[in-house]
């Protein structure tokens, strides 16, 4: 060979030998990357060849999947009362990716996950197409329903957790307004336009907002069983009956500032039992401020405030402060000053009060499931801590039952055999307390056998209704009543 053609040969050789090495690299050192690449159209396309699995409640599927009538993509999903299940769902869209349990089981819905690898080697096998598993959700439908309608019913806007106290498994979770994921499920023009108006910025009721898990509202008055608690973990008190060292009125400490009660009520040391029933703020300031910030601050992070909780959809943090000072202690120990909680929160207090004082883990994915419905993973209840001993959880039940038998929760009383234990508030919000406040409910009911199926938790805000009409027991016990009842039915 001679000189030229040697060349030749030797620079095509490496020609050759680059490309190896660059489809080697490709292939393997960069295949997951570019396999997650959101700008590659393959992935995508092959994301929706498919009908993805569906979200399971009650046996029956709440999702489905339907042939998309333009583009590539070949399927799209539908949703089944979305509205009401969106909170829960989240939405899987061709054009804005997805959330919720939609994103985070993104893989098992469509059968791309790993733990799928033996069914969809099978299914290559024997020639099916590639299918998605399902996921099996704790809902109730019932208990949902119930939850929604409720809300809608009342307008404004507001949100409604209902949790198993003995697993911690999540029955309802309402927000209100809600979306239809389905309006944006695909890929056109119309989609992008139902998706813009959908914007907080377009909405102002921000539909898009899981009220349930990311908003935090002052608990108000539903915050005085957490200090309640306190009182009787710290053995400030060591019954629901015994007098109180309660002034009224009674001058925070370090201040000037006389803590008022709601109208004329009497709570000069009053027990805890007739302080929870009617409500007093003087009672359950002092506490707080007696106590000290760092022993509410601990009991509070026992009922999970300031810890994210994963459901597994993410829920903000509920929050009561540290560094405050003696005042500042007081005022958040009525729900109030800085302390914000989210309703799934709220619900897991009166969950761990039903529980004789074990708060459950809350989870609302019992489990998931390759195509075939075979099990690919469950979920174990897990106790997340132990807020209260027995014995003072049950003083609280008795509290708190109080307060439904014969006192401002009223409203929410079921009868049949039926104990319901529960504590309202509302909520001051806005500058100087001039917007309308949020009604609180929190609750939960037990059996004649002593078991307790399901606690609640129910906010509304009304920001149309007359400020005098607004509380706690006349706008959010009725739809707590009503949920408990449709998980008790449900169980029958």
């Amino acid at each position: 060979m001679n000189k030229p053609l040697r060349r030749i040969a030797i620079f095509c050789g490496l020609l050759v030998l680059a490309l190896l090495i660059r489809d080697n690299y490709l292939q393997y050192v960069r295949a997951d990357q570019l396999s997650s690449e959101k700008d590659n159209r393959r992935v995508a396309i092959e994301r929706y060849a498919n009908p993805r699995g569906d979200i399971i409640v009650d046996g029956n599927p709440i999702t489905g999947s339907v042939e998309s009538k333009s583009g590539d993509f070949k399927y799209k999903r539908t949703y089944k009362n979305g509205p009401m299940w969106a909170p829960v769902t989240g939405y899987s869209s061709q054009a804005f990716d997805g959330s919720q349990l939609e994103k985070l089981n993104d893989g098992i819905l469509t059968g791309n996950d790993d733990r799928l690898f033996f069914r969809n080697t099978l299914d290559m096998i024997t020639g099916k197409p590639r299918q998605g598993g399902n996921v099996v959700t704790t809902l109730n439908a019932a208990a949902q329903k119930a939850a929604f309608d409720g809300l809608k019913s009342r307008g404004g806007k507001g949100a409604v957790v209902a949790l198993e106290p003995s697993t911690g498994k999540i029955l309802a979770l309402a927000s209100y307004p809600s979306y239809n994921p389905s309006s944006f499920a695909g890929n056109t023009n119309d989609d992008a336009k139902a998706w813009n108006k959908l914007q907080k910025k377009n909405d102002p009721a921000d539909p898009m907002l899981n009220r349930a898990l990311r908003e935090t509202y002052p608990p108000g008055s539903t915050f005085k069983v957490v200090t309640a608690a306190a009182a009787l973990e710290n053995g400030k008190y060591n019954s629901a009956d015994e007098p109180t060292d309660s002034p009224q009125p009674w001058i925070m400490t370090g201040t000037h500032t006389e803590l008022k009660n709601e109208g004329s009520i009497r709570c000069k040391n009053v027990s805890m039992r007739e302080a929870l029933r009617i409500s007093c703020n003087t009672v359950f300031g002092k506490i707080g401020a007696d106590l000290g910030n760092d022993k509410m601050l601990a009991e509070a992070k026992k009922f999970g405030f300031d810890s994210e909780q994963f459901t597994p959809v993410r829920s903000n943090a509920s929050v009561f402060s540290d560094h405050m000072n003696d005042s500042q202690t007081a005022l958040s120990s009525i729900g109030q000053y800085n302390t914000a909680a989210t309703p799934l929160q709220m619900a897991m207090v009166a969950s761990a009060v039903a529980n004789d004082g074990r708060l459950m883990k809350p989870y609302m994915v019992d489990e998931l499931q390759s195509s075939n419905v075979d099990p690919v993973s469950t979920t174990d209840p897990q106790e997340l801590s132990r807020p209260l001993s027995p014995k003072n959880a049950q003083v609280l039940q008795q509290m708190m039952e109080t307060v439904v038998k014969d006192g401002t929760g009223k409203n929410a009383q079921i009868g049949g055999g039926v104990t319901v234990g529960g504590k309202t508030g509302t909520a001051q919000h806005g500058v100087a307390n001039s917007a309308n406040p949020y009604a609180w409910f929190i609750s939960y009911a037990k059996l004649s056998d002593g078991s307790s199926p399901v606690a609640v938790a129910v906010v509304v805000e009304d920001e149309n209704a007359n400020r005098d009409d607004i509380s706690g027991g006349g706008l959010a016990a009725p739809i707590a009543k009503n949920v408990m009842e449709a998980v008790i039915n449900s169980k029958k």
